[in-house]
């Protein structure tokens, strides 16, 4: 795999109707700078608004994925995301003057076709892989849908299909090397439907594109000529429409025995270049779709940022650790004697984080409470909590060593027993709602697996310099 990042070299255009909305665009592919991602732009819309291709932006997964930032949307973005990050572009402007890319032939080849002729320019910057060092899954009982990362020093990708459909049946394909295989072997896989689904397509407002030179349509359901004429006039379609003899409708030759599933793991190449990263790992997917892939991609995504936000405050990766007493430093503003917590040691975003305090004897506040019966105040004990919960912020706003976390409202605090020098304190802090400048959290403290305190409690983000203190 590439080292270095890379963009195209000139711009290049391509004209077409979308697959869903019909509607007519041309889009231009364009060089990027270092560090730019993959980002649309709607040219027809006043300010020509930028829409980040990441999974944060996703607005609809109705048949294909829509990226969207207010009013500005690009609807079925998958099979240009997947050109782009199947020739390992990082860096790309996609211009667009209206709402869905040219649809081509239903598969990425077209898109690859205009890169290709672009020409690649190899950046200075490193890439910024996303490493697997974990397995990450995402399972859906209810659709039977399951997708996993697991770790590789490289990037593969293996597809099943199977949606109990006997015209189709089950298929499996994999990518194991993304330089030789793509351009050849799953770019030119074409977006494919079943008969008894075009009728419905079409009655709620989709594949309004869609003809039978851009999708393969498997025929699933018998159809007589009265109603292969109507499905032609409902769709626009100019020749003549009939079953065809190998199950494709008008006898359509496949490119692959099992295009259908290369074209799948196609799809789930684009969505997952919402990750926002390229990533090196091992993905196995079982029925997957456009929500499910989403979802996974968010998923993948906030693992990806965690990771980046760990490596920008924890300089020496320390095991069992995530944040040691230093990088705790470098995020909140606490100090001797008001630094209540030594080293993080689980973080999971936005949810949940688990810091540790040694209570020792030299603690400056057993001097007073109590002299001769040293006991840690409880008072304090949330203090550590609300120390711990301030790391669960890291993601929410920018520049989080810039900000201030303030006590707005203390509950159902409650202390079970006493913390004492010797102790280790575990502090369990989730997420329970966040708004703009207002967090609630829920904590528990612990001393060798025992409760000794817990507390709900709300608080308020404001910048640094403007803090009062509390």
């Amino acid at each position: 795999m590439l080292e270095l990042q890379r963009t195209i070299e000139k711009p290049v255009s391509m004209s077409g109707v979308g697959l869903h909305t019909g509607t007519s665009c041309t889009m231009t592919f364009k060089p990027a700078p270092e560090n730019y991602g993959i980002r649309f732009v709607r040219v027809d819309l006043g300010g020509n608004p930028e829409i980040p291709a990441i999974a944060d932006n996703v607005v609809d997964v109705s048949r294909g994925t829509t990226l969207g930032i207010g009013e500005a949307k690009v609807h079925t973005v998958e099979h240009v995301l997947a050109a782009v990050v199947g020739l390992q572009i990082d860096n790309i402007i996609i211009e667009i003057d209206g709402i869905e890319p040219p649809v081509g032939d239903g598969s990425s080849l077209p898109y690859v076709e205009q890169l290709l002729k672009a020409g690649f320019v190899q950046q200075e910057a490193p890439k910024d892989y996303l490493i697997i060092d974990e397995q990450v899954i995402y399972h859906d009982e209810e659709k039977q849908v399951d997708i996993v990362a697991l770790p590789l020093d490289g990037y593969r990708a293996t597809v099943m299909v199977d949606y109990q459909n006997p015209a189709l049946g089950s298929q499996h394909t994999g990518l194991f090397d993304l330089e030789k295989e793509f351009v050849t072997e799953f770019a030119p896989a074409r977006t494919f439907c079943f008969l008894s689904e075009v009728e419905q397509l079409a009655d709620i407002g989709l594949i309004k594109g869609g003809d039978i030179d851009n999708a393969v349509v498997i025929v699933d359901t018998p159809a007589d000529e009265e109603e292969l004429d109507k499905l032609r006039d409902k769709l626009n379609i100019k020749e003549k429409v009939r079953i065809g003899k190998n199950g494709i409708l008008n006898n359509k030759e496949v490119r692959f025995k099992n295009e259908p599933a290369r074209h799948k793991l196609l799809d789930l190449m684009g969505d997952l270049a919402l990750i926002g990263a390229p990533i090196k790992a091992q993905i196995l997917a079982a029925r997957p779709g456009h929500r499910s892939n989403v979802e996974f991609a968010k998923q993948v995504r906030k693992l990806y940022q965690q990771k980046k936000l760990v490596k920008k405050y924890q300089f020496v990766k320390k095991e069992g650790v995530v944040f040691d007493v230093n990088a705790i430093q470098r995020i909140l503003p606490h100090r001797y004697p008001f630094l209540l917590v030594d080293k993080i040691i689980h973080l999971d975003l936005d949810k949940k984080v688990i810091g540790v305090k040694s209570v020792t004897a030299n603690e400056p506040f057993f001097q007073g409470h109590f002299p001769g019966n040293p006991i840690m105040p409880g008072v304090l004990i949330i203090e550590s909590m609300a120390q711990t919960g301030g790391i669960l912020l890291l993601n929410s706003f920018p520049n989080p060593e810039e900000k201030l976390v303030l006590f707005m409202q203390i509950n159902n605090a409650k202390f079970r027993r006493t913390v004492v020098p010797g102790d280790e304190l575990v502090l369990e802090i989730e997420m329970t709602n966040k708004k703009s400048k207002v967090v609630a959290m829920s904590g528990k403290a612990y001393v060798n697996n025992n409760l000794v305190a817990e507390a709900d409690f709300m608080a308020g983000i404001v910048d640094r310099q403007s803090g009062n203190g509390q």
